[in-house]
């Protein structure tokens, strides 16, 4: 490229100062929407603090195990709502056992995850295992699957805690429906804030409850020993009905009836286990090293959850509590109140309890928010879903997965009037589907690789995915007719909804893709007509035919279509009145009112010798608000939508904006002209004495104790040493060689640092800390250091 330092200016010119970091003109106020959201989230966090948002593990246990923990609240509860009506007290006798069974599956898992965690580090969980093991449309399903599991997961835990919540206060047993939805955007608005954000708040209530847990059993079992432990072992009133199948328990278990209700309350308890699978899709969020501590986290969780569930479920069995046709007082309240009793400092550890068990249940819906969002960008990012899941948001969060989340979360909850039992059918079908096939992955990739000791990993993943498999099999066909019959349908429908995402997306990309080289090297059509069209001479047109000069066409004509004749007339009078002669008015007949089809017509005239280019302008009025645009038809949106279709004609709107009426040099200077009066503005603040001015005219750089110069403090031919972050890249194209342009910022402003001859250097990228040492030169009209001697920060 050509370097503009071949001719050294003058002594009486003054070179311009570096860009500054912020515009030399009045950017627009921000948005109202923007300015909500900022007050509201925070300010919005640059994409080089993400690596500062990892969590350590008691934080990442909270905000990825709170899920998992919260079901010891509410699975023990699934199980006696099958057990109590089919057998009576006898689901007592066997509630534990099934509770046991339920953990020998969670122990498998805990295994299998803690391999794949292992050997997937960079998250995604079972979707990743799977689509590399058995190819991306296979993954589908696991993905479908997971992605209904986290939204049942919001849905279920917001209802569990509202049920809690209703257990110590009777009186919100109407408003069950809007204190759900109140906690569903509870947490997703801190979710919105941050992952360290979300991770402060989840941290403190998932202890409260561990800790709460804890002292029940502590209690409870100490009361056991000593047999103190109050015995309900009754119906009362609002209690789901006792069956009668005690008798003949002892033969008839593993028969008939029996062996389906046992089977179908396991399927119950196989809430207990969902979440496990939370850990292995988040470990990126873990601080490094990343895998292990994930692995770490995760058998913390399996501990904590296994003693948690095993424990409630005994004390339950011993004190013969049986769950409420409604759902309240549940499960774990009435062992509660049971085993702390009456009293002041029995109805403080009672209402902690509660407490306890309402933030856990609440706030396992985090798990949820923490893993739906991350997975939906791996689904996206292999374009099976929409692009728009992959963008980070304002904190860093994938906020448009987020928001998803929490309106499937709420459409089920008042769908099922945000009643747990009627939720927890169609909760477990799809995790432990994902359960299955991320084990089934885990064991091909094992026979694949044949790393050392794969034979026991084949074993281990082996019998988890066959046990995974047999639990997934009891649930779909206990709980069919419950619920579980529409997830068995909508997993397949979402599957083949991912499938057409991907087709049309390759479909595009395949359209894009053709003929690349020779579009952006296919010769310029010889001549370029630029088209103006205007309804009226107003501050709007004006502005549109004043930028459609700077393009210097060929041939520039300002074009009315004819719908009234006077006011046609009118127009040309003003036109001719104006001195506007130097540009045609073409008044066009439209004696149909097409419109429209008039447009298309007076370009495809233009068109017609097949080497011309032609660029329409629209002058495009913004309004400030709603009211406004509604009182103004659409007719340019149209204009736009038909004209672009035809080859070669370009459609481009003009903007101006009416609450900056009152200052019309806006709608005349073009942005060039604004930086330039800015840029001068710059330079006479710089002369009237903001640092001290050298022999030769020019001012003294200021530099740090470290020898850094601010870069709005740098001076034309001084040698300098500036240090920023690499905002742009840009190759620039020259005759025989490129050069590799980066510019930098370090708040005070911004300009230029050029390698000739270069377009890549490693290391180099947006967002990358420079320091670069050399002598401050002219490039297009800006200051720059060309081939500096430079620093990867």
């Amino acid at each position: 490229m050509a370097i503009d330092q071949t001719e050294a200016p003058s002594p009486t010119y003054t070179p311009p100062g570096a860009l500054p970091a912020e515009p030399p003109v009045d950017l627009p106020p921000d948005s109202v929407r923007y300015r909500v959201k900022r007050r509201m989230l925070g300010d919005a966090m640059h994409t080089e603090q993400l690596e500062h948002e990892r969590l350590g593990k008691p934080t990442a246990l909270a905000v990825f195990a709170s899920d998992n923990l919260s079901s010891s609240a509410y699975a023990t509860e699934e199980i006696l709502h099958i057990l109590v009506p089919a057998v009576g007290l006898a689901a007592f006798s066997l509630v534990v056992p099934i509770t046991v069974a339920m953990l020998v599956v969670l122990g498998f898992l805990i295994l299998s995850y803690r391999e794949t965690i292992k050997e997937y580090p960079s998250a995604g969980g079972a979707y990743v295992v799977t689509r590399d093991n058995f190819g991306p449309r296979v993954a589908q399903v696991a993905g479908a699957a997971l992605l209904t599991d986290y939204v049942l997961t919001v849905a279920v835990s917001t209802a569990a805690g509202t049920a809690a919540l209703v257990s110590a206060i009777d009186a919100l047993e109407p408003y069950r429906v809007p204190i759900s939805l109140f906690f569903i955007a509870l947490v997703a608005y801190g979710n919105l804030r941050g992952v360290r954000e979300s991770g402060r708040i989840f941290a403190v209530p998932t202890y409260f409850f561990i800790v709460n847990m804890f002292l029940l059993l502590g209690v409870g079992i100490t009361k056991f020993i000593a047999g103190d432990l109050p015995v309900v072992g009754k119906h009362l009133d609002g209690m789901t009905e006792f069956g009668h199948g005690e008798s003949g328990l002892g033969t008839g278990v593993f028969y008939g009836a029996v062996l389906f209700t046992v089977l179908h309350a396991f399927a119950s308890g196989g809430a207990a286990v969902t979440g496990v699978e939370a850990i292995s899709n988040g470990v990126p969020a873990f601080k490094k090293p990343e895998w292990r501590n994930a692995r770490q986290t995760l058998v913390m969780m399996g501990a904590g959850l296994g003693v948690m569930f095993l424990g409630l479920s005994f004390l339950a069995s011993k004190i013969q509590v049986a769950p409420y046709e409604n759902g309240t007082p549940t499960v774990i309240a009435q062992v509660g109140e049971k085993v702390y009793g009456s009293g002041p400092l029995g109805d403080i550890l009672f209402y902690s309890l509660q407490v306890g068990t309402l933030l856990i249940l609440v706030l396992a819906a985090n798990t949820g928010f923490a893993d739906f969002p991350r997975l939906a960008s791996f689904q996206a990012g292999d374009k099976f879903l929409p692009s728009q899941l992959t963008k980070r948001g304002h904190r860093l969060v994938y906020s448009n997965g987020i928001i998803a989340l929490a309106a499937a979360a709420a459409v089920l909850v008042v769908v099922t009037g945000a009643e747990v039992t009627r939720l927890i059918p169609l909760y477990a079908v799809g995790v432990f589907l994902s359960f299955t096939l991320s084990q089934a992955g885990m064991v091909k990739h094992h026979l694949r690789v044949r790393e050392p000791g794969w034979q026991r990993s084949v074993v281990i993943q082996g019998v988890g995915c066959a046990l995974s498999a047999l639990v997934l099999v009891v649930i779909a066909s206990t709980k069919f007719t419950e619920g579980a019959w529409f997830i068995l349908v909508m997993l397949p429908v979402l599957v083949l909804v991912f499938l057409r995402v991907r087709k049309q997306y390759d479909d595009e990309a395949k359209t894009l893709e053709i003929g690349v080289p020779e579009a952006t090297t296919a010769p310029i059509l010889s001549r370029h007509v630029v088209l103006v069209f205007i309804d009226k001479l107003d501050l709007a047109a004006a502005r549109a035919v004043q930028y459609a000069r700077t393009l210097t066409p060929d041939e520039l004509r300002a074009v009315h279509f004819v719908l009234d004749p006077l006011h046609a007339e009118e127009l040309s009078t003003s036109w001719a009145e104006l001195g506007l002669s130097r540009v045609a008015l073409d008044l066009v007949e439209v004696p149909d009112r097409r419109l429209t089809r008039a447009a298309v017509e007076v370009v495809a005239r233009d068109l017609s010798d097949g080497d011309t280019e032609v660029s329409v302008l629209l002058p495009d009025r913004k309004y400030r608000g709603f009211w406004h645009r509604i009182l103004h038809d659409q007719t340019a949106e149209a204009i736009e939508r038909d004209v672009s279709q035809l080859p070669h004609a370009n459609v481009t709107t003009v903007p101006f904006h009416f609450d900056m009426q009152g200052q019309p040099e806006a709608g005349f200077e073009s942005g060039r002209d604004l930086m330039r009066l800015g840029a001068a503005g710059k330079a006479a603040k710089a002369k009237s004495g903001s640092s001290p001015a050298k022999s030769d005219g020019s001012s003294a750089p200021e530099t740090s104790p470290d020898g850094i110069t601010r870069i709005a403090d740098v001076v034309w031919r001084r040698r300098v040493t500036i240090e920023g972050r690499v905002t742009t890249l840009r190759v620039q194209p020259a005759k025989g060689s490129h050069s590799l342009e980066c510019v930098i910022e370090d708040g005070t402003g911004a300009m230029s640092v050029v390698f000739s001859g270069r377009r890549r250097i490693g290391g180099i990228e947006t967002g990358t800390r420079l320091r670069a040492h050399g002598t401050a030169a002219i490039h297009k009209g800006r200051l720059a250091i060309f081939n500096p001697i430079y620093t990867l920060l």
